[in-house]
């Protein structure tokens, strides 16, 4: 039985969440196209908007340093795939390094192509993330 494009897809997006989920950003890298790019909702400043391949490696190195165990865990719960589109349902775990636990929920929606990462726009709680991140 022959695997659909959808099916090969989700694959394609599990995989890349599991390598986010690992801290190993060259690998994470490698994984995205050349022309992909990550976009977060909101109005956060240093965190929201878009940020091409060259731009999201720093913002995500950055980010590790503030995780106790180095990274940011985000597990799928559930995808729908349809065409290049993948819709995922996730939640985040981290453990930051002063205690405190951040723990997101997520919907991606994410764009493949050429079996690599094109796009990811990221919708998520905005006050929760303000609040860890930016908070007093």
């Amino acid at each position: 039985m022959t695997r659909s494009v959808s099916d090969e897809n989700k694959t394609i997006v599990a995989r890349f969440f599991e390598l986010f989920s690992s801290g190993d950003v060259p690998t994470l890298l490698d994984a995205i196209a050349d022309d992909g790019s990550w976009w977060v909702s909101g109005r956060l400043e240093g965190m929201s908007g878009r940020y091409d391949k060259a731009s999201f490696g720093p913002l995500v190195e950055s980010a590790k340093a503030m995780y106790k165990s180095g990274g940011l865990t985000i597990t799928p719960v559930s995808m729908i795939a349809e065409g290049d589109k993948v819709a995922v349902e996730a939640t985040g775990f981290a453990e930051l390094a002063d205690g405190r636990t951040y723990l997101p929920q997520y919907h991606f929606l994410v764009t493949v192509q050429g079996n690599k990462i094109f796009e990811v726009r990221e919708y998520m709680d905005t006050q929760h993330a303000k609040d860890i991140f930016f908070g007093a």
